[in-house]
């Protein structure tokens, strides 16, 4: 009898010493769930944050003009819009974009990258960009900086306004009025109304080729630029920032040196640039493309159109079908101006028939 009691108390023990191994397996399996439940909930709310942080980032890096406002109405019309595709919620209508790029001296880099010293800036590079209706192609119309044009009275950030003038230097709008004139300048030379304006500066430019890991071009001759210290043989290259930047600007190492072999060297950047980013898959390399935002904004200036990243991004998501191809680029029909052989006029009726091919 006591040893039928004491069997089955030792089988009463294995199960309950089972019992609470199975209790402890579960506690253990419990904790390690807890655990990689607040990892991967750790992991969530980070991941958020460094999101929200990057776009807070890269909101932040633009510099946003209200063109609108200080030029009024007092400028061309604006083109009437076609209504939106149905099937998109993207705009999809023709625009004019002023892209300039600036030799600015402000800032350790510029100054480094040959923007001399630390006062004021010019519009080293004037590009009015006509995307057509549909924003399946465009026309990038390049502007040389010598050409003479009457500059009218603009409008100054701290009140007043500047002189008008006749044969001033097209660059000059900017240096005296900043983007307001450089636009207004561009609207009575060519009678079309800029939708925006977007500007990047020394920097931006080579940080911008860089963080696309570089661009490719062709050349087809020689180059031997002491002022921007550009040596490249002629024929296929890989160019790193610096050197693109070199490129955008020589001007004295080829042709007779004036600023239309600079346009046409400038205009195969603007292509080999939109090659690279439409052979990168920057969607699927959320580093690169962080890289790449960074760079673009880091060193922008937009009208208030354009100055958030959500206004960026609606722009480039509209342009998405606009490929290098379909990009063509001509310069400004000029002749040298009969009062100085340093600059040019526009060529009649040619600059007239272009700006209107453009309205």
């Amino acid at each position: 009898m006591f040893l039928s009691v004491r069997g089955h108390n030792r089988g009463h023990d294995r199960e309950l010493g089972d019992g609470r191994e199975a209790c402890r397996r579960g506690t253990r399996r419990s904790r390690v769930l807890k655990a990689m439940g607040l990892t991967l909930a750790g992991a969530l709310v980070l991941g958020v944050a460094a999101a929200g942080w990057a776009y807070w980032q890269l909101n932040r890096n633009i510099t946003g003009v209200d063109i609108n406002d200080a030029l009024g109405d007092n400028r061309p019309p604006r083109p009437l819009a076609a209504p939106a595709a149905e099937t998109s919620a993207l705009p999809g209508g023709a625009l004019n974009i002023l892209v300039l790029g600036s030799d600015s001296r402000s800032g350790k880099e510029n100054k480094e990258l040959g923007g001399g010293d630390s006062e004021g800036a010019r519009s080293d590079t004037a590009m009015v960009v006509h995307i057509d209706e549909g924003r399946t192609s465009a026309t990038v119309v390049s502007i040389p900086r010598d050409t003479l044009v009457a500059r009218p009275s603009c409008p100054l950030p701290s009140g007043g306004s500047t002189a008008p003038a006749f044969s001033a230097m097209f660059n000059s709008a900017y240096a005296v009025g900043g983007p307001v004139c450089a636009v207004k300048t561009v609207e009575t030379l060519t009678g079309i109304r800029m939708d925006h304006y977007v500007e990047i500066d020394f920097s931006g430019f080579a940080n911008l080729v860089d963080a696309l890991g570089g661009v490719t071009v062709t050349t087809e001759q020689d180059i031997d630029d002491d002022k921007s210290h550009l040596r490249l043989e002629a024929g296929t290259h890989r160019l790193n920032g610096t050197q693109a930047l070199a490129l955008a600007r020589t001007r004295h190492g080829i042709g007779d040196g004036s600023d239309l072999g600079r346009i046409g060297l400038q205009q195969m950047l603007v292509k080999a640039m939109l090659q690279e980013v439409a052979s990168s898959d920057l969607l699927n390399d959320p580093a690169r493309l962080y890289r790449v935002a960074d760079a673009v904004t880091g060193s922008l200036t937009t009208d208030t159109g354009l100055d958030s990243l959500a206004e960026l991004m609606e722009l480039a998501q509209s342009l998405k079908n606009l490929t290098a191809e379909n990009v063509t680029t001509v310069t400004l029909p000029v002749v040298t101006a009969p009062y100085d052989p340093n600059r040019v006029v526009p060529q009649e009726p040619e600059a007239s028939g272009l700006w209107a091919s453009l309205r």
